[in-house]
């Protein structure tokens, strides 16, 4: 297949591209740094700087991962803008692409967020549950409106309502093990708030099976079956490098220094996935057990 991909050079994207490839897929990506991706990816990659770049060539399916990265700064109104604005735009680019090509993608599997639930409290979560009206579901909603709009093409669409996903190298835990390998790690909060997680790898596979499975369409929640609390991640992860967990990062602190974007941390969704499972997808990393034992070489 002739695969585009949106933010084919981050977290997620480059072990995606690097599976893709081996499975002997042809790779588009879009990327505003084409050289600098260029040495992230398969050297015979073909990358562009925007998606109208791809008009009149053939294209079989659509991955979208590209969007400013939500917890990298303070949610001021401007950044806020720029966190909307970043995802519906490359987003709207790959539908009109779309309604351009002589023959549509048959599918797009297109990024969302755990954020699309907002607040949850304890209750478990899946596709069916109704979201927290706040930021973070706005933005998630009109990215995946935004989706969906290529359905008007005859293109299916899957929806990545994705949680906090794990490996060595990147993403969450990359900035996590610093302080806890010094054991001034611990809970934020109260730490009752759930943080559904997935390992890199399982996220990468959920995607390649969306992308293959022709019947499954709108959203699925990318987290592995076992979601934890704030309280057991961060005793779960002290176990494994063997430290303590016992510094807190007290509510008041975290709002104080940054703002609305502590919601990320401070409310969370015991996300399940419950579509997945019954599509017949299956994890490798079921517990966050096995997931930091494989990740951190115990």
């Amino acid at each position: 297949m002739r695969i585009l991909i949106t933010g084919g050079s981050g977290f997620i994207g480059q072990l995606l591209c690097k599976r893709l490839r081996e499975q002997g897929h042809t790779l588009l990506v879009v990327s505003r740094s084409p050289d600098k991706t260029r040495r992230l990816l398969p050297p015979d990659t073909d990358i562009r700087a925007r998606v109208p770049e791809f008009d009149g060539t053939p294209v079989d399916a659509i991955v979208n991962l590209a969007g400013e990265p939500i917890a990298g700064k303070r949610w001021s109104e401007e950044q806020k803008k720029k966190l909307v604005e970043s995802r519906l735009a490359i987003t709207g680019d790959l539908v009109a692409l779309c309604g351009k090509l002589d023959t549509p993608p048959k599918v797009m599997v297109s990024g969302s967020a755990m954020g699309y639930y907002g607040a949850q409290g304890q209750r478990p979560v899946d596709e069916d549950t109704q979201p927290h009206d706040e930021f973070a579901h706005r933005l998630c909603a009109g990215w995946e409106a935004t989706a969906q709009e290529a359905e008007a093409y005859g293109v299916r669409v899957a929806l990545l309502r994705t949680g906090l996903v794990l490996d060595r190298h990147g993403g969450a835990l990359k900035q996590m093990l610093p302080p806890f390998k010094m054991g001034v790690g611990g809970r934020i909060g109260d730490g009752r708030q759930y943080m559904p997680w997935i390992h890199r790898l399982d996220m990468v596979r959920i995607i390649e099976f969306l992308i293959e499975q022709d019947g499954l369409s709108g959203p699925f929640n990318c987290s592995a079956p076992n979601p934890v609390t704030n309280d057991e991640f961060v005793h779960t992860l002290a176990r494994h490098l063997h430290r303590p967990a016992m510094i807190p990062m007290p509510a008041a602190v975290l709002k104080m220094a940054v703002g609305e974007m502590s919601r990320l941390l401070l409310t969370g969704a015991a996300m399940q996935p419950k579509r997945l499972e019954e599509a017949g997808f299956t994890f490798e990393y079921s517990t966050l057990d096995e997931a930091l034992k494989e990740i951190l070489g115990n």
